[in-house]
């Protein structure tokens, strides 16, 4: 007999059988219930017993299995983020993952730093996912939604500031965000105003059009000013704040806003007095800081929506692909301004 406590002998999986008998239901029972099968009528009672049956036996559906009966996996792919994401956006995603995996999906994170396009795609493809959605870190082209495509996914989504031909895009207007801000600044009778363009790598994706919409802004003279996320760096541009000649700013977001601040204020330059300060993103951190910081708040949807949204691709492909705006704001005066 196998000694299942020898590394060389493991144990034997346990099967929907297994299960069956366990339960004392038939094999489609189990199928139906553990694959959450919605067009069979099954009733509380024994879902739990098959449910209880399966906890104690330890056993899990096979995912190649059931890809295989259903024609697609439940797979949706999410590549990690390569930027510093801050906490409105990591909230967003993790909320947009939960969703998706109350609506029965397996969300995998893929790691794709260091890929292009195409090497980020053709790793992508390999786990056959149902949908894709990318955050617009990697530049995807037709070619790649095509690739991915063929590979099985019903539905490729970027999400970002730009569209890729044949996908669906989740267009986030992040110049608005810019413009928002300016135009806060300028009703507050600001006229010559820098915007913080952050030195961290990757966050030019959302830095580029927040200062393009800034500089649109009507009334505005736009001087882009370079921030690393430190203390150090943050001291060197309040010490030549003088010279600068600026008398407002859109610190990029509330955290870079914090930042410069208190550079700002440990430099003897009055806020807002001398400086009128505005952010983004409208975190707790800023209503907490004295004085209290203007920000602008931007409104997205909730990721049960975005993942209805998934949802509804995956179930019924389309050949045209749709935009659905996920992003407005509006500005927060307070005592920054």
């Amino acid at each position: 007999m196998p000694d299942s406590t020898n590394p060389q002998n493991p144990p034997t999986p346990p099967t929907s059988a297994d299960v069956a008998r366990l339960a004392g239901v038939s094999r489609a029972t189990v199928s139906y219930v553990l694959n959450n099968a919605e067009a069979v009528r099954i009733s509380e009672p024994t879902r739990r017993k098959v449910r209880a049956a399966a906890e104690e036996l330890g056993y899990v559906p096979h995912a190649a299995a059931r890809s295989l009966r259903a024609g697609h996996t439940r797979i949706v792919l999410l590549p990690t983020s390569h930027v510093p994401a801050g906490p409105l956006y990591s909230a967003f995603l993790n909320e947009l993952q939960w969703a998706l995996r109350r609506l029965d999906y397996t969300v995998v994170q893929y790691g794709s730093l260091g890929l292009t396009g195409d090497e980020a795609v053709r790793a992508w493809a390999e786990l056959r996912p149902v949908a894709v959605i990318s955050l617009g870190e990697i530049a995807l082209s037709a070619h790649n939604v095509d690739t991915l495509k063929r590979a099985g996914a019903r539905a490729v989504i970027t999400l970002g500031p730009d569209r890729v031909p044949g996908a669906h895009a989740l267009v986030m207007d992040q110049a608005e965000v810019g413009a928002r801000a300016a135009a806060h600044l300028v009703e507050r009778g600001r006229r010559r105003i820098g915007v913080v363009v952050p030195e961290e790598e990757g966050l030019a994706l959302f830095s580029g059009p927040r200062l393009a919409g800034a500089r649109a802004t009507a009334g505005a003279e736009v001087t882009p000013l370079g921030l690393a996320y430190t203390e150090e760096s943050a001291a060197a541009l309040a010490a030549r704040w003088g010279e600068l000649g600026l008398d407002g700013v859109f610190a990029y977001n509330d955290e870079y806003a914090v930042l410069l601040v208190r550079a700002l204020l440990d430099a003897g330059v009055r806020v807002p007095e001398d400086a009128a300060v505005v952010g983004a993103d409208d975190l707790l951190i800023g209503r907490l800081v004295r004085p209290r910081l203007s920000s602008v708040r931007i409104e997205m949807p909730s990721g049960e929506r975005l993942a209805g949204w998934v949802d509804g691709a995956v179930r019924v492909p389309s050949a045209i692909a749709e935009r659905y705006d996920l992003l407005g704001a509006v500005a927060v005066p307070r005592d920054s301004t």
